[in-house]
């Protein structure tokens, strides 16, 4: 089975919410709400490419020293086994705008698990919780 590297952020704001994004038409899994971030592509870490992913669908700028280690995701899903870190992030430059046609939410860490999400997306939430 292959396994895919894919790299997501809690990006919480200054109220203690978490971003979340909803997949949108056309994507697999489309209208779940998941984790903002991306695959890790060749050659680059994860921070690199969780900078990458967060400018090219947030328009945000991140600096890799604010991005902490959280936990991490394994899944296998039918044809291929999900490995996802989690990172948080609570600082970052600019304003958070959705570039790719994706929903954007802001929820508060309680509210979480009333958001349909992936398989590999939900076992994050308690561990947010905790720190939240």
């Amino acid at each position: 089975m292959k396994l895919v590297l894919v790299v997501a952020v809690a990006l919480v704001d200054t109220d203690g919410r978490v971003l979340l994004a909803q997949r949108p038409p056309g994507r697999s899994m489309a209208g779940l709400w998941e984790f903002p971030g991306g695959k890790v592509e060749a050659e680059e870490s994860p921070e690199i490419a969780l900078i990458r992913e967060l400018h090219e669908e947030l328009a945000i700028d991140v600096k890799a020293s604010c991005l902490a280690p959280l936990t991490f995701a394994s899944h296998a899903y039918d044809d291929f086994h999900l490995l996802m870190p989690l990172y948080v992030c609570r600082r970052w430059n600019g304003i958070v705008t959705a570039r790719e046609g994706q929903q954007l939410a802001w929820v508060l860490p309680n509210r979480l698990a009333d958001y349909p999400m992936p398989a590999a997306d939900k076992p994050l939430i308690p561990m947010l919780l905790d720190l939240l």
